[in-house]
């Protein structure tokens, strides 16, 4: 996770910090920040820590495959921050109660398809013919 281009994301007027990896070709997002709009806890921070907990304890290996980036807070200080890529994101809503769950799910399916679409976009301005891999062209 090299070249990172941070960002805000929006999800119903709430801030997601959000990094582009340009390398891996995909988001990372702060899972802070998503518990915080999933649960509307005071305490993200500690309802992250104890649904952690209770994963570990439950076997999950989804806490131990989360990585961590320096994000930006609102201190404007870069602190190490807890993140998730979109496949783990959809396994850890699930593991979230929230009524809020699958409007969630609809709006991390728009950003994804959104960075298809300007990759796409980009290798058309490009010239390129073949937007996929040799497999995906036979």
């Amino acid at each position: 996770m090299e070249e990172l281009s941070n960002k805000i994301k929006l999800f119903e007027n709430r801030k997601i910090r959000a990094s582009w990896d340009e390398n891996a070709e995909k988001w990372w997002f702060s899972i802070v920040d998503i518990v915080k709009v999933l649960t509307e806890s005071p305490n993200p921070r500690k309802y992250w820590s104890v649904l952690k907990t209770r994963l570990k304890k439950e076997g999950s290996e989804l806490t131990t495959s989360c990585s961590q980036l320096k994000m930006q807070a609102s201190d404007d200080k870069f602190y190490n921050t807890d993140v998730m890529d979109i496949e783990q994101l959809f396994r850890l809503i699930q593991s979230i109660p929230s009524p809020k769950a699958e409007p969630f799910k609809l709006w991390l399916a728009k950003v994804g398809s959104e960075r298809i679409d300007e990759s796409i976009d980009n290798a058309k301005q490009l010239g390129k013919q073949n937007l996929f891999p040799k497999q995906f062209n036979e």
